[in-house]
Formats: C-alpha cells, structure tokens, sequence
C-alpha cells in the first residue's frame, strides 16, 4: 500500500502536480460558481424589489382613483339629498258646537253644530331654503294664512319674505282660547301681511324687523271690494262705511323681547313693538297713514302662564269726516275706531294627565278691553273662561265668552263702535291635527 502512494507521489511531481493542487482547484471552482449563482440570486431580488415597487405605486394610483371617485359620488348623493325636497305634509280638519244666548232659535233646538275648517300645512326644507306654507278652506270661504320662505345666516338670524305674521305685541298669540282677545279684530294679534322681515336672537334677547308691504288679500289693491273679506285675519278695507276706500300699505315694524330667567322656575319676558304704514285710498281723501305700539310682558312660573300688554293705536286719514274703519275677515265686514287703546291680561294653568289619550288639561281665562276709542264709541271688552283638552291628535277648546260691542258675540252686529248689550256664547271647538 505504502508502495502504491510513493508511486502516486512520483508520478505527481513528475508531471508537476499533485493531488493537492487538484484539489484546491476543484474548490475555487466551486467558490466561484457560487458567487455567479449569489450574484445571480441577488439581480432577481432587486427585480423583484423594482416590480414591487412598480405594483405598490399601481395600488396606490388605483386607490386614490378610487377614493376620488368615492368622494365625488358621496357629493352628488349629498348634493341630491340636499336639493331634493324635504317636506312634512300636516293638517287639520275642526268642528264648532255653539250655542249663543243672543239667538233665540237656537237656544230653543239646543245649540247648532258646524264644521268650522280644514287645513294644509307645508312644512320643510328644500336645500338650504326653509318653506312654510297654509291653507285653509272654512264653510263659507277659502283663505290663505300664511306662505313664506326663509333661510338662515347663522344660528342667531333668519329672514323670510312672503305671508308671515306681523311680529307685533306677544307672540304666537295673545290669548289661550279659540276665540283670541279684541286685539284680533282689530288687526293687532296674529295678523299675516305680505312682506319681507327678520329674526335675530343674540344671546337672551329676539329682536325682529319687518316691512310689510301690503295685507294678505290675494286680490290686491283693487278699492272695488272684491275679496276684501275673504281672509283670516283682519285688514282694513275702507272707512265710514264705504268698502274698498282705503287699505294699509308698507308698514315697517320692529319689535324686542327680552327673555329674563329669574330662576329655575320664573321666566320673565318683557318686551316692546312699534310699528308705522301708510294708507292709500280709492281716492286722495282715503290716503294717509297709521301707528301702533304696545308694551308686554310673557310670564311663566312652573305650569302658570301669564301674558299682560297695553296698546295703543291711531289712524290718520286726510278725510276730516273720518270716523270709522272698516275691517274684512271671515268673509264679513265689521268696524273698528280710528284711535284707541287696549289692554289685555290672560291667565294659564297646564295640568299634565294620563286619562287614556289626554295627555294635558290648561284652564285660562282672557280678559282685554278695548278703550278711549275716538268719537266717544263705547268700550269693548271680552272675557273667555275656557279649558282646552289635548289628547293624541285631537285639541279642543271648551269656552264660556262674554263681551260687549265685541264682533261674534255682542248680538251679533260686529261693531266695535256702536253701543251694543253683553252676550254669552258658549263653545265647544274640536279639532284633530295631523
């Protein structure tokens, strides 16, 4: 064995080799080649890192494409929801049971019953402009009561232009009953004009502004009489008896309140309104022009409510023989005096029930009086004792009224300037609100 190794050996170095140096390079073969494959391993690596990057950028391009588009759908459904109306659609359909102690006859068959109105209410936004809007439709005629839109600025002030109630004395109402106070019939307490106004509510304090520019006929300033009675409030139609001869046209109003919480139970809100027009008549001698102003005061003390307000008006007219206005509304003329003043002092009481659908009992009694009225006319006054009953859908006034030289009740005449006796009417108005 040792022979053939020696043999090995010699033949190695004659041929200047040995086993060794084979062997040395059989690995730097080796080594080499494993560098070409790392070298190799490495290039497709970074390719790979290139093509990843390139996908990534592709991911990213999609999804911002993507999200744009995702944005721009979300705006037009939002500007679709926006500019598509959002209406509320409500009503009323109302009923009167009567009996009044001036009319005999109907004592005599035990009072009548009368279906008294229907109603439609549009109530909502269509973008960003607000809508409301009533009609209603009585036995005996068929009126507007109030259409207007309006849009807010801020959180603290709206404007609103069309048929919207004169901001004049308390507000809503200056009464509890369904018969409202003498004010009403004088045009003085929730009267509608059309026209163009403001609310501002800064803090504690609501100031409103207001020109109204004509009343609420829809037949406009014609002096022929036509329509001028058809209404739900009261607007002056002409003087000393003859219709059409005069009407009230662009009256600025301006009324504050200031809304005092004494503690956790008394709130105090007094307030002032004024307002100033113009009359423009038939003929020069029914032009001229008019005021009123009022001091009130809102009082609300746990379930009590008080409203107190003293008013006082004055009609100008260039007809030295004026005596008289003429009022329209509820499809019927009445009178009213040129100047006078007013005072009007109600009381409520909410007492929360749970007697099967009533939910609240409120107990009131209203009292004004209408005074100091030109040409010596005799005072009128009105006082509603009464109860309404709220239960689910359905409001009900239950009044007992007395009133003397007071329209639908003092015999009838609808004349605040005559010298009429007192009248009783009791009455029962029903009325389901949807």
């Amino acid at each position: 064995m040792m022979k053939k190794h020696l043999l090995a050996l010699s033949i190695g170095v004659a041929l200047g080799t040995s086993p060794m140096t084979g062997m040395a390079a059989e690995h730097n073969a080796s080594a080499e080649q494993i560098m070409q494959e790392l070298e190799a391993l490495k290039q497709r690596v970074e390719n790979l890192q290139t093509e990843l990057e390139q996908e990534r950028a592709r991911n990213d391009e999609i999804e911002e494409t993507q999200k744009e588009q995702a944005e721009k759908v979300a705006a037009a459904q939002e500007k679709a929801e926006s500019s598509s109306p959002d209406i509320n659609v409500g009503g009323a359909v109302r009923f009167n049971y009567t009996v009044d102690d001036n009319d005999s006859d109907q004592k005599d068959r035990g009072g009548d019953f009368a279906f008294d109105t229907f109603r439609l209410n549009l109530d909502g936004e269509i973008g960003d402009v607000i809508l409301s809007a009533e009609w209603r439709w009585y036995e005996y005629f068929t009126s507007i009561h109030h259409a207007w839109v309006g849009y807010e600025f801020t959180d603290d002030l709206m404007a609103k232009a069309g048929v919207f109630q004169t901001p004049f004395g308390v507000l809503p109402y200056n009464s509890h009953n369904f018969y409202f106070s003498s004010l009403y019939y004088v045009g003085l307490e929730d009267n509608y004009d059309f026209g163009i106004g403001s609310t501002y509510t800064p803090g504690d304090w609501r100031f409103d502004v207001a020109l109204m520019k004509n009343d609420d006929r829809l037949w406009g300033p014609e002096f022929d009489g036509s329509g001028d009675t058809d209404t739900y409030d009261a607007n002056v139609v002409g003087y000393n008896g003859n219709q059409g001869a005069t009407e009230a046209i662009n009256t600025l109003v301006a009324r504050a309140e200031y809304d005092y919480k004494v503690n956790d139970k008394l709130t105090l809100k007094p307030g002032a309104s004024v307002k100033y027009g113009q009359l423009e008549g038939a003929t020069s001698a029914g032009d001229g022009d008019y005021y009123a102003a009022a001091a009130h005061l809102v009082a609300n003390y746990d379930r009590w409510n008080a409203q107190l307000q003293y008013t006082d008006w004055e009609y100008d007219l260039d007809d030295p023989d004026a005596q008289f206005l003429n009022y329209g509304y509820y499809a019927g003329l009445y009178t009213g005096p040129l100047s006078a003043k007013a005072l009007t002092a109600n009381v409520a009481y909410t007492l929360p029930v749970e007697w099967g659908p009533v939910s609240s009992l409120t107990f009131y009694n209203d009292y004004s009086v209408i005074y100091d009225k030109n040409a010596d006319y005799e005072d009128t006054w009105m006082n509603v004792t009464g109860m309404a009953v709220a239960a689910g859908g359905l409001y009900t006034y239950i009044d007992i009224v007395n009133g003397e030289n007071q329209p639908f009740i003092s015999g009838g005449t609808g004349a605040m300037t005559g010298d009429a006796e007192s009248n009783t009417v009791f009455n029962i108005n029903v009325g389901y609100y949807f």
